[in-house]
């Protein structure tokens, strides 16, 4: 029988890398950037929010800490809760209680943000969000990690 091969990367310890501003009481944890899309950590300071959005692939959740709330539904979710929205999906969501809310995602495509008249103000894909995380490093003297960039 013939084995696969493949690279096997280094783990990575998320703990112990920087969070990056990303909005007002919102930051983000790089994980892995590839070509379909891109892996993090987000976390919200409770009474924050991720602005209204749509995905254009798919993205995976799953609640690490705190409770986010989705306001189109009213839906509440907590730490251990998965959630995954199709391609197509448009929502806001925010941090709720008293603990800052912390998720991995797992997103390919792109997240267009929108404004009050549906218009993209802002598109952020895997190629914008390593950009952003490699001149955070530059301006900081941190060296990035080669398991996230590749």
């Amino acid at each position: 029988m013939r084995q696969a091969t493949f690279e096997l990367i280094p783990p990575l310890a998320p703990d112990g890398m920087p969070w990056i501003p990303a909005g007002p009481g919102k930051w983000f944890r790089p994980l892995r950037f590839t070509a379909e899309g891109w892996s993090e950590l987000i976390r919200l300071e409770p009474g924050s929010s991720v602005r209204m959005h749509r995905h254009t692939g798919e993205m995976h959740a799953i609640n690490l800490a705190g409770t986010r709330e989705i306001f189109s539904t009213g839906e509440r979710v907590g730490p251990g809760d998965y959630v995954y929205e199709p391609a197509g999906t448009v929502e806001e969501w925010g941090a709720i209680g008293d603990e800052p809310c912390v998720v991995h995602v797992k997103v390919t495509g792109s997240i267009e943000y929108l404004g009050q008249n549906g218009q993209v103000i802002e598109s952020v894909n895997a190629e914008t969000r390593r950009a952003r995380y490699l001149a955070w490093c530059r301006e900081h003297g941190v060296r990035p990690a080669e398991q996230i960039t590749g």
